[in-house]
This record gives C-alpha cells, sequence and structure tokens, in this order.
C-alpha cells in the first residue's frame, strides 16, 4: 500500500525507480508510455499518493482557462478534493522550457494550486509563484534529474510528499532554493564566457585608469585566465588534504612523489595522482570513487571503471611539457585536449560523466527486476 511508504528511505526508493527507469528507457517512445512507466510510479512510490483514487490523483485535470474551455493538464495532486500539485508531462527525452510549460501557466492565472512541475520522467523542474503571486515563474525553483538520483535534493523533495506536504513550508524555501539556482546559473555562464559587465566590475576594483577598449580585452583574458586559476588552486588543496587524511589512515599507502612499477621502469608521477583524484572527485556523485582505478603505461595513463581497460573514461597525457587529456566516447578516444592546470578537467566534467554513464548503464550494470508494483485499489 502508498501509504506504508513512510517505513522506506526516500533515497532509497530513488535508487530503486531510478535503476528501472533506466532499464526501460528505449521502451519509452510516447508521452502516454512516459506517463505510465515513469510519471505514474514517481507519484506513487516517490511522493506516496495512491494513483487509482480520483480524490488524490486526478489524470487530465479538467479547468475553464479564460476564452479557452477543457483546458487539461496531465495529473493533478489533490488534498481535501483541492488541486495543490499539478503535472505536465512530455515524452520522455523532448525538451522542457518556456514551450512546454503555456497550460501549467495558463492555470496558476484561475486557479488556487500554488505548485506546478513540468517533466519528461527523468527531469522533474518545479514551479511556483514567487515573483508575482498568481502568475507562475518564468524559471523552477527546483530541478533534478531522476536518473541521477545522488544530485536529488531529498530534504526538499521530501516536502512534496504526501505525509509532510505543507505549502506554507515549501514556499518559505522556494525563494532561496530559486535565487541559489539563478547565481548559480550565472556564476556557470560567467565562468564559461565572462560578460562585459563582470570584466568591468572587477576591472574597477583593481583598476583606476580609463577602462578603454584594449584595456578591457586585456582584463577579460586575464579573468578567464584568473578564474582557471582559482579553481585549479581550490582542487589542489582539497587534494592536499585528501592525501594527507589518506596518508594518516593507510600509513602512507600512496607515495609523496611518486609510484614506481619496478618490473617496467613505469612512473606514476604526483600530477598524475592528482590527476586521478580530481576525476574520481568529478564522478563521485555518480560511482564509488573506489570503481575509479588508475593504470600506467609508458606514455599514458588510463583512467578506469572497475579496473576494465573495457572501460576508460579518459587517457592522461602527462609525459610531456605540454600535458593533455584524451577523452572517450563508447569506449574509444576522440579527442586529445592541452592542460593547463590540474583543475582544466572540471571543465571536461560533463563529458566525463557522460563517458561514465554510458558504462553504468550496459546491460550487466541494470537493476535486475521488472516494472515497480503499482499499489492495489485500497478496499
Amino acid at each position: 500500500m502508498i501509504q506504508q511508504l513512510d517505513g522506506v528511505d526516500l533515497a532509497d526508493r530513488l535508487q530503486e525507480i531510478a535503476g528501472r527507469i533506466r532499464a526501460r528507457a528505449d521502451k519509452v517512445t510516447t508521452e502516454e508510455a512516459t506517463k505510465t512507466a515513469m510519471v505514474m510510479p514517481f507519484i506513487a512510490h516517490i511522493l506516496g499518493y495512491n494513483v487509482f483514487d480520483p480524490s488524490e490523483v486526478v489524470p487530465e485535470y479538467t479547468a475553464d482557462v479564460g476564452t479557452k474551455k477543457g483546458e487539461k493538464v496531465d495529473y493533478a495532486i489533490c488534498h481535501e478534493e483541492q488541486p495543490i500539485l499539478l503535472f505536465e508531462c512530455k515524452q520522455f527525452g523532448a525538451p522542457l522550457g518556456r514551450d512546454q510549460i503555456s497550460q501549467l501557466y495558463r492555470y496558476f492565472s484561475v486557479t488556487d494550486v500554488r505548485f506546478g512541475v513540468l517533466t519528461d520522467g527523468g527531469v522533474y523542474q518545479f514551479y511556483s509563484d514567487i515573483e508575482e503571486q498568481n502568475r507562475m515563474d518564468m524559471h523552477p525553483f527546483l530541478e533534478f534529474n531522476l536518473l541521477n538520483p545522488d544530485t536529488v535534493d531529498v530534504s526538499e523533495l521530501k516536502r512534496f510528499t504526501k505525509t509532510q506536504f505543507d505549502a506554507d513550508t515549501i514556499l518559505a524555501n522556494a525563494r532561496d532554493l530559486k535565487f541559489t539556482r539563478e547565481v548559480l546559473r550565472l556564476l556557470h555562464a560567467e565562468w564559461q564566457d565572462p560578460s562585459e559587465d563582470f570584466v568591468r566590475l572587477l576591472a574597477s576594483r583593481v583598476y583606476d585608469g580609463v577602462k578603454t577598449k584594449r584595456v578591457m580585452e586585456q582584463f577579460t583574458r586575464a579573468t578567464k585566465k584568473a578564474q582557471r586559476q582559482f579553481v585549479a588552486g581550490q582542487v589542489n588543496e582539497r587534494l592536499k588534504v585528501a592525501l594527507s587524511s589518506a596518508d594518516t589512515e593507510d600509513g602512507d599507502t600512496q607515495p609523496e612523489e611518486s609510484d614506481t612499477d619496478d618490473s617496467t621502469g613505469i612512473i606514476t608521477t604526483e600530477e598524475e595522482w592528482q590527476a586521478y583524484y580530481a576525476v574520481s572527485a568529478i564522478l563521485s556523485d555518480a560511482v564509488d570513487p573506489q570503481r575509479v582505478t588508475i593504470k600506467d603505461y609508458l606514455n599514458h595513463c588510463n583512467i578506469l571503471l572497475d579496473n576494465n581497460r573495457k572501460q576508460p573514461i579518459c587517457r592522461l597525457y602527462f609525459n610531456s611539457t605540454q600535458k593533455k587529456v584524451g577523452l572517450i566516447d563508447d569506449g574509444r578516444e576522440v579527442d586529445k585536449v592541452p592542460l593547463n592546470a590540474i583543475g582544466d578537467l572540471f571543465n571536461f566534467a560533463d563529458h566525463l560523466r557522460k563517458t561514465l554513464y554510458g558504462y553504468l548503464e550496459s546491460v550487466t550494470d541494470k537493476p535486475v527486476g521488472g516494472p515497480p508494483e503499482i499499489p492495489s485499489v485500497p478496499m
């Protein structure tokens, strides 16, 4: 029964349902299949609502919106027969953005609902009316990918479950979540391509002269370089702490300068170890770091999943003046990119994770079991 789910850890349920979704993702090719195979199990097994009770979950919820009659959203979650949460579903893998939220947006102006969810069954975007009441914001305050459950903010998701839902509490936290999310988005954009306003702000703090075009171009280059150096410095500091802790706990199991294979003369340098730890840190939200291993050869190092040479994550070419990382796609090296610092590896975090996910979604890693059990109709 759905009501019995409170005794099961939410994080465990997320891991379980994510595995089952991965196992059937290639078979979900329509919007209806997405709702049946992905969204309904999420509503039932994660949020804890009875999908067979129309007083709790109303499919094809209808309301009149202005001159449009019979407007529908896919699901309305109800409390005391009043809608509290709306779901608009798209086909698995479809883009989610402004063009897809039109129905949710219209509903906010004619109902008392304060929360809406746009989803493709894998990605879930939670919206509210934080900026102007009864007018849905154009950006979500909470978003997560169910296929990567380790990144889900379980504490925030738990607020939407049947036993803990409280609109006032959610709204109180939603504003901070939204602003934090937006600031992170801006920081990421400034990292990728510093804007003129951002560069001008930094320049005004360190340069009193006239901000000519040439000066701004110099500061733009300096800003990009300083950002890379800052991140690299932070990574190196964390690596030093990690290595120090490992030495203390394991009796200097990792070398301070190098690790030598006496039979071949191969030396794993300190920088190669640091790069290995950086890659392990990048992937730590998706896989146990102990499963990420390093194998050194004369001309390069392989970083592998499960020490399997058929599952390379990347290659390190550190034996020349210009260090490079070899990026992998479908088990083959597709590019060899220069590195100015170990911290530059974080620029390729998305590619490294994509390579890892390709191995994790292999047949041998797919969770065993059929589709999730749908609760029976309560008698």
